[in-house]
């Protein structure tokens, strides 16, 4: 049975989401078909580019993602401090930058609105348009609503593009937050398609070491990464990045096939600062798909109220 969506999705018992979106025909999102023999493979970029485009607009950060041959992942970032400081006008700016304007908004930015009533109508909709601005739900529909439209129209055919609703989990702590992101990271490693993460095309992984390798500070398109928790933190995921290159690099050499290696103590400082040891983690990095929350069992019991729950279900992390 179906689960709804408020019981999934609640920024007050976690901000930080992995979403899976997976194709329903047979045909393929991106890639090569072999039976038929049909290139898809231009079609990663344009998930990406719309990705990369919606992020810009929405306050959501995209900390992870991995464009597959019929399905990709996302790890995504409620950013609910931005929204709040949006004025009414940059609300409006965003909302349009993927919408058509109304025309009662339309004559509000002509200032144009004379009456209390359409005063208050106009601050309604500039309401409802903030909610959305940080709504996963909305996220994923003008994401995938896109690039349903061009495949089919591609393919020339009509119908349901995707597997139905998206797929989401909440990850309730920094262990499931770090799970997830090798999880998507690493998932073309282990389908065979890619030998290292930084040959993974259309990952969130090689985005961020370009730009490393161009000196930037962070990828300009990616939630980035603030380093160890601490008072006065600025906003980003609460770990180094090098670190979690080197638990990258560590995870997935335990995971491939054919692969074996050894890191010293002193190379994983954020395995050892999430209190994980290697049998734990290898085994979060191999299920992270199993359950709609993933966390601690402190964690999880915590987040039940907010997401209207009842029973401890899900992925818990020791």
């Amino acid at each position: 049975m179906t689960t709804a969506r408020s019981q999934l999705i609640s920024v007050e018992a976690t901000p930080y989401y992995h979403c899976v979106s997976r194709c329903v025909r047979r045909s393929f999102l991106c890639g090569y078909d072999e039976l038929t023999q049909t290139s898809y493979e231009h079609r990663r970029g344009w998930v990406e580019k719309r990705l990369k485009r919606i992020a810009s607009v929405f306050c959501i950060d995209v900390c992870a993602y991995a464009i597959m041959s019929n399905h990709y992942h996302l790890v995504l970032h409620i950013n609910t401090k931005r929204v709040h400081q949006l004025s009414e006008y940059e609300v409006i700016q965003r909302w349009l930058t993927l919408h058509q304007a109304p025309v009662l908004i339309q004559r509000y930015l002509k200032g144009e609105i004379s009456s209390k009533s359409e005063q208050k109508a106009c601050l309604a909709i500039i309401r409802t348009w903030r909610e959305r601005l940080c709504s996963i739900s909305w996220f994923m529909r003008l994401l995938n609503q896109f690039i349903a439209s061009e495949a089919n129209r591609e393919d020339d055919c009509t119908g349901h593009f995707w597997e139905g609703r998206f797929k989401s989990q909440a990850l309730l702590d920094d262990k499931a937050l770090a799970a997830a992101m090798a999880y998507v990271d690493l998932n073309p490693v282990r389908a065979g398609v890619a030998e290292t993460p930084e040959t993974s095309d259309f990952t969130s992984v090689k985005t961020r070491i370009e730009s490393l390798r161009q000196t930037k500070a962070s990828a300009p398109s990616l939630f980035p990464f603030a380093g160890n928790p601490r008072k006065d933190m600025p906003d980003g995921l609460p770990f180094r990045l090098l670190d979690y290159l080197k638990l990258l690099d560590w995870t997935g050499r335990q995971i491939k096939a054919g692969k074996h290696g050894q890191i010293e103590s002193r190379q994983q400082p954020i395995l050892a600062r999430l209190g994980l040891n290697h049998q734990t983690w290898l085994k979060i990095c191999t299920q992270i798909e199993k359950g709609a929350l993933i966390g601690s069992p402190a964690a999880i019991q915590s987040a039940l109220p907010s997401l209207n729950r009842q029973r401890r279900t899900g992925l818990q992390i020791p």
